[in-house]
């Protein structure tokens, strides 16, 4: 009997250690820097996305500004006036290049700032959700990786654990 609440404790903590593991490794890959180097400047400014497709819009934002406008041109845009700290918008022209990053100022009285802008390739045409997994012969397409079928076993395995526990209990209880 103890040795099935160890094994099913040793299986519930490997499955809450499954779980733990895979959000921290998918995190791992994001360090925060975003590409987007700013010059220092007395008022705050910004462009958002930092990446865009030909043709895409992206949000220019300022504040910090005593003036009641700041202009923001750019080879890749029209140039845009934002209004006492007002956001605005600006679309990048079809003809920019894909992988290329663009200079974008903000002129604020005449103290100017600087960030980047990349273009990138468009993707294509989404393809909708992938629902279910499989062929005709019912084999798995590669649609789960390792960590997925292992986080699933564990889970299952621990729940399992975790049943036989209960089990044993109301047995024990009732006698």
């Amino acid at each position: 009997m103890r040795a099935i609440r160890a094994a099913s404790a040793a299986l519930l903590a490997a499955a809450a250690l499954g779980l733990a593991v895979v959000p921290t490794a998918l995190a791992a890959g994001n360090d925060g820097n975003d590409g987007n180097e700013q010059n220092i400047t007395s008022f705050g400014f910004s462009v958002t996305p930092v990446t865009v497709v030909p043709g895409g819009t992206v949000t220019l934002t300022s504040d910090g500004c005593e003036v009641p406008s700041v202009t923001v041109t750019s080879g890749v845009f029209d140039t845009v006036t934002l209004s006492e700290g007002r956001s605005g918008t600006a679309t990048v022209d079809l003809a920019a290049k894909a992988g290329a990053r663009y200079e974008i100022t903000f002129d604020c009285k005449g103290e100017r700032g600087t960030t980047a802008l990349t273009v990138v390739a468009p993707t294509g045409a989404h393809k909708g959700v992938k629902a279910g997994f499989g062929s005709e012969a019912g084999a798995v397409d590669g649609g789960l990786g390792t960590a997925e079928l292992v986080t699933g076993a564990l889970l299952i395995a621990g729940a399992l654990g975790a049943a036989v526990v209960l089990i044993r209990r109301r047995g024990t209880a009732g006698a």
